[in-house]
């Protein structure tokens, strides 16, 4: 017996547009092995370069040489945690047009207000929605764009 495939509804759907090429630096924590590699593998494929690390103080360390345009951040880390990484980054250059974003478990209101007074830009509760962050990064490498940080 012999089946063939069921005739198509209508036309082929054309593929969705191509996302824009992030072409920028990202540095990915989360202390989540999986979680931080998956998106860090994710933003090089959109053109990111990423520099991925599992703790903060490590982030704190690492940013200093890598000079992120975007910070990507988990919040509840042991050691040093998501906030503090975002204030020690703020200071070490507070002139830096850094984006920081929250990607974390914390959903509540006092954890939100937590972020927003630690300086994060926004707050996206896991699992992050993939196209909301690649637009937020999106934005921020238009911006630098225009005001002549980036080329």
């Amino acid at each position: 017996m012999t089946t063939e495939p069921p005739a198509l509804a209508g036309p082929p759907r054309s593929p969705p547009d191509a996302p824009v090429a992030l072409d920028m630096r990202v540095l990915v924590v989360d202390d989540n092995v999986d979680a931080a590699d998956s998106l860090g593998d994710l933003l090089r494929l959109l053109g990111a370069d990423v520099h991925v690390c599992h703790d903060g103080a490590a982030a704190v360390r690492d940013a200093d040489a890598f000079h992120p345009d975007a910070a990507l951040l988990d919040i509840n880390m042991p050691g040093m945690d998501g906030c503090e990484v975002a204030r020690r980054l703020h200071a070490a250059a507070p002139e830096s047009p850094v984006l920081l974003v929250a990607v974390t478990a914390v959903s509540d209101a006092p954890g939100q207000q937590a972020t927003a007074d630690s300086g994060f830009d926004l707050h996206l509760t896991k699992p992050a929605d993939p196209a909301r962050l690649v637009a937020a990064l999106s934005e921020h490498r238009a911006w630098l764009r225009s005001v002549g940080v980036k080329e």
